[in-house]
């Protein structure tokens, strides 16, 4: 099952209008894109997601969904969208987003995401999705409350709730879309003013479960957010990492062999490979490489093979950790060069299929990646024709906090 996720951009922003010279905090430009594109290229990152709902205010909406089109053009996300328009209240947009998916076969789950947190990771929709693959009817991340918190009323405080059971909710939420949009009707029959959607969810008596939010999933709401979107000080000097990984081929009857992938990208024809996750030799060298950069060991740490959940385990998800923990270290990826040695198979029909998911995955232009490919001219056990390796380096520059806002 795959969740189609609903990208709520339709909010008009009134608090930061005077900040932002009137324009609405989605459409900032952060890093050379509208905030709201940032988000898209997150869930863009997850296997599971199958597409997405841009829901942009009425008057946006043909603009919007033009740039879209310059934008994926640009830098792909690889997933079919569509752009609809939104309504008065969040709950309206939400609705309306959740008409859209009437038809759409593979929609059994849905996530709802603000654009005002355009710093939630691809580790996070992954948990949630995690939750909702295991039979949640809904998923919310949330983090433990710091402050103690005060019911008031006419200023007179009426209770103190016990602050270990309180946590602060976050986007994206997941929920399976049909009792949800069931429920987002009766909302509107009702009459109903809920600040998220797992609140209507609750109220039509549905269970909904929590996991665990980042901290680093901050919302743009006050003028004082905008900071977050600023240049801040920090180390410019470059950081190089360097990543090699090791597969042997098997026969196809072999207990773990799996077939050949480089880069996400199928090989057909090709020897099959032992390895305990799918085998992606090049994705396993590349998010080493990442790892290096920021000091986080290697993947062998973070997925272990002696980790029954690894079987067989999409070596995206992988790459998308190792991004994600150098997200952490607040580090940019700014190229990555790698290569291949092989005797077998040919490299050089799959390479720009290659290239073009590596620049979808690493959410990089594509002129930034360089993939070669070479034999080692008969030596070794890749001469012999029983393995194949990868090599990857990459290149990182310390980013601060975030840039480039618009005025």
């Amino acid at each position: 099952m795959r969740a189609w996720t609903i990208v709520l951009a339709a909010g008009e922003g009134s608090r930061l209008a005077t900040a932002t010279g009137g324009m609405a905090k989605q459409f900032l430009l952060w890093q050379g894109f509208p905030l709201y594109w940032h988000s898209a290229l997150t869930f863009s990152r997850c296997a599971r997601v199958a597409g997405l709902v841009f829901v942009f205010p009425e008057s946006c909406l043909e603009r919007e969904n033009s740039r879209l089109h310059e934008l994926d053009a640009a830098c792909s996300l690889g997933l079919p969208w569509l752009a609809v328009s939104g309504g008065i209240l969040r709950q309206d947009s939400v609705r309306q987003g959740l008409d859209a998916l009437q038809h759409k076969a593979d929609a059994a789950w849905v996530l709802i995401h603000d654009t005002a947190r355009p710093f939630a990771s691809p580790t996070l929709v992954n948990r949630v999705l995690d939750r909702l693959e295991a039979g949640a009817w809904g998923v919310i991340p949330g983090i433990p409350v710091t402050d103690t918190i005060k019911i008031v009323q006419h200023d007179l405080v009426e209770a103190t709730p016990e602050r270990s059971l309180l946590r602060a909710v976050q986007t994206p939420q997941g929920f399976r879309t049909a009792p949800l949009a069931a429920a987002h009707r009766r909302a509107r029959d009702e009459n109903w003013l809920v600040t998220d959607d797992a609140a209507i969810l609750e109220r039509c008596g549905h269970p909904v479960q929590v996991v665990d939010g980042e901290p680093e999933n901050r919302k743009i709401t006050h003028p004082g957010d905008l900071d977050m979107l600023r240049p801040q000080a920090g180390d410019n000097q470059p950081h190089v990492g360097f990543g090699y990984d090791v597969h042997r081929y098997v026969d196809e009857d072999t207990p773990q062999a799996r077939p050949l992938r480089l880069g996400g990208v199928p090989v057909p024809h090709a020897p099959r490979v032992l390895a305990h996750s799918d085998g992606d030799v090049l994705l396993h060298a590349l998010a080493d490489a990442l790892l290096g950069c920021c000091g986080e060991g290697d993947i062998g740490l973070l997925f272990p093979d002696t980790n029954p959940a690894c079987a067989n385990l999409n070596s995206a998800v992988i790459l998308a950790e190792a991004l994600d923990r150098l997200r952490r270290h607040n580090l940019e990826l700014t190229h990555a060069d790698l290569t291949i040695i092989a005797q077998i198979p040919k490299i050089a029909p799959h390479r720009e299929a290659i290239e073009r998911n590596l620049a979808r995955l690493l959410d990089l232009d594509a002129g930034r990646i360089n993939v070669k490919a070479t034999t080692e001219e008969g030596l070794g056990f890749t001469g012999a024709k029983e393995g194949i390796k990868a090599v990857a380096v990459v290149t990182t520059v310390h980013c601060g906090t975030i840039k480039n806002v618009a005025s």
